[in-house]
């Protein structure tokens, strides 16, 4: 999301800075969704938050209602060890990446002009999903491209989940919608652990794999 030119409203301002800082706050949106966060700041005319993750999301003052502090404990997730090779096994997925944006560079830029979703989107939400495998299957039966689950396949009627057109058009169709109904980092949290998880926690869900998710996708989108 981008900032938009716009005054930054007095009451969001006082708001802002007389909030007592908490272990967390809990962000109102004008939508009714709430946002759990680390933290927030008001850089020039923008809004930004800091999610649990460490990732930031920048957004209009105005979508905000009010933010307050949020006292519920969430587990911290583990540090992961990296494994010896990890510096080698980078190198070789960096260019498996590459490789794969190339391979489906046209029917992403075709689909997310016809659904109205970003490009850069679609393109890390593949990369965290299958690495830009077609035939890439979850322990959970998530299927191809963009990890269809079974229902989704069946929600858009996908007749072959592994044929990477079908699947990336109905992986954004699914996820246009979750942006019809959550801000960006939401619906990508919804898009990993259900809309229902989201909505029972307000939130992003206190699981680590979903906030590990969020963030590395925020963090491929800011790469761009």
């Amino acid at each position: 999301m981008h900032p938009g030119y716009i005054v930054v409203p007095l009451s969001l301002v006082t708001l802002a800075v007389s909030v007592v800082p908490a272990r967390a706050e809990l962000v109102y949106f004008s939508t009714g969704r709430t946002l759990s966060v680390k933290s927030h700041r008001i850089e020039g005319n923008a809004l930004v938050l800091t999610l649990r993750s460490g990732s930031e999301v920048v957004c209009e003052p105005g979508l905000i209602t009010r933010i307050a502090p949020d006292e519920v404990p969430y587990p911290e997730p583990e540090p992961e060890e990296p494994a010896p090779d990890q510096a080698a096994a980078t190198s070789d997925e960096g260019g498996a990446r590459s490789d794969g944006a190339a391979r489906y560079h046209d029917i992403i830029e075709r689909v997310s002009a016809q659904q109205g979703v970003d490009a850069r989107l679609i393109h890390a939400v593949i990369e965290v999903e299958s690495g830009y495998q077609p035939r890439a299957r979850s322990a959970k039966g998530a299927m191809g491209l963009m990890q269809l689950m079974p229902a989704t396949a069946r929600q858009y009627a996908v007749r072959n989940p592994y044929d990477p057109t079908s699947n990336i058009e109905a992986g954004t169709r699914h996820l246009k919608s979750l942006l019809g109904r959550f801000p960006t980092a939401l619906a990508l949290a919804a898009y990993n652990a259900g809309d229902a998880a989201v909505e029972r926690f307000g939130g992003i869900p206190p699981f680590a794999e979903t906030r590990n998710y969020v963030s590395r996708i925020l963090r491929i989108i800011g790469g761009y």
